[in-house]
């Protein structure tokens, strides 16, 4: 099974962030980044590693982090079945 599919059967959603920064040189601008991993709600820990790593390896300081999670696969979506369908 591939991988984001395991993750998605986990209990993985998608999450994207959007990632406001200042910029080293020109701390007036704010630069976005845009962030998207399979994370789980609602601690999101792919996500707070990302900007841990952000802070301590990176120059530009965080302004804001704006984000949305989806779960693709639900339970009313996913169930197991008994069957198969043979076509020619």
């Amino acid at each position: 099974m591939h991988n984001d599919m395991q993750k998605q059967m986990q209990g993985y959603g998608l999450t994207t962030a959007q990632i406001l920064y200042r910029l080293p040189d020109h701390p007036q601008f704010l630069q976005t980044y845009i962030w998207q991993d399979y994370d789980l709600a609602p601690n999101f820990p792919e996500m707070r590693n990302f900007l841990k790593f952000w802070q301590e390896k990176l120059d530009g300081p965080l302004h804001s982090v704006r984000y949305v999670h989806r779960q693709l696969i639900s339970a009313t979506e996913w169930r197991a079945m008994k069957g198969e369908f043979i076509l020619q």
